[in-house]
């Protein structure tokens, strides 16, 4: 059966609302995709580290609560996990500080078998970090060697506005490994000072990645696809809790979506019809919309039984 493979940072997340705190769960950009994938009851694994503590050892038993294997996180003895404070806004989107401990150390993990069509999920800032990147690529390159499906969420954050130019051949590098690539459009302001869809497209992406998803909140997502494809995808509107993991769990909805569908690399290197791209959102949105409305940033364990 085909699986989804993450790699990506882990964190542990406090929510704060009106300063007080209201939730505190595992999560990390992709660890949190992967925790709505393993909720789907697909085959998972997790690509990671944390520290050797209590927080550390919660981060790994969640993903196997939920069926995400953890057997290549590389934990680093004598350290603390890291930290994720975030405080929502009235709008409940969230403003960040992070805590970390091990930003000299090394990921080590030994490559997962992957079969032709699997899905692998990767991005923000961990993909392209110059610490790891030299384990990072390597595994990238062997997953597209081996015939999986990349999938590269851009998700990059302000805070890392002032490193843009030195980590740009890195940025250059995923898209071009990739065979779908997703960028908000906050990570496009940031990272181009661009602000469409079709900007963004023809000036930074169409030359490494000829998929590509562009989300902005609650405005209609949309899409630029091999065979000139353009699509317009509108947010249904929700009472929303927190937006902390909604462009988390739309890649996972991708994911998801690509082996339910039984979409292959293939088929996608050769153009997706625009019917399966309409099905691929519709997934991707219904994730995303689940979790708008729970304090946890992973889709409902039932989600796919009242879908």
């Amino acid at each position: 059966m085909r699986k989804v493979i993450g790699i990506g940072e882990t964190v542990f997340d406090i929510i704060f609302k009106n300063n007080q705190p209201i939730s505190a769960t595992p999560g990390g950009s992709t660890y949190n995709s992967m925790i709505s994938i393993g909720r789907t009851g697909l085959p998972a694994e997790f690509i990671s580290e944390t520290g050797d503590d209590r927080v550390g050892r919660r981060i790994r038993d969640f993903l196997e609560e939920n069926g995400v294997s953890a057997k290549n996180i590389c934990i680093h003895h004598g350290q603390k996990s890291a930290l994720s404070l975030a405080f929502l806004n009235d709008n409940n989107d969230a403003e960040y500080v992070f805590y970390k401990d091990h930003d000299n150390d090394r990921l080590e993990f030994q490559f997962p078998e992957i079969h032709p069509d699997d899905v692998v999920l990767f991005g923000s800032y961990y993909s392209i970090n110059p610490v790891v990147r030299h384990q990072v690529k390597p595994f990238l390159e062997y997953a597209k060697q081996h015939g999986a499906i990349l999938y590269y969420d851009i998700n990059f954050r302000a805070s890392h506005q002032h490193e843009a130019s030195k980590l740009m051949g890195n940025i250059h590098e995923n898209l071009s490994l990739s065979d779908i690539v997703r960028g908000s459009s906050e990570d496009c302001e940031i990272l181009y000072g661009l602000s469409t869809i079709d900007e963004v497209f023809e000036k930074e992406i169409a030359s490494f990645a000829r998929n590509f998803i562009y989300t902005a909140g609650s405005e209609p997502a949309e899409l630029r696809a091999i065979g000139n494809i353009s699509g317009r995808y509108p947010v249904k509107k929700v009472e929303t809790v927190s937006t902390i993991g909604a462009g988390d769990s739309f890649n996972a909805g991708m994911a998801y979506g690509l082996i339910h569908f039984g979409v292959t690399k293939e088929q996608i290197q050769n153009g997706l019809p625009v019917e399966i791209w309409d099905k691929l959102f519709h997934c991707a949105q219904m994730f995303s919309m689940n979790v708008c409305q729970r304090w946890e940033n992973y889709i409902d364990r039932d989600l796919l039984n009242y879908c």
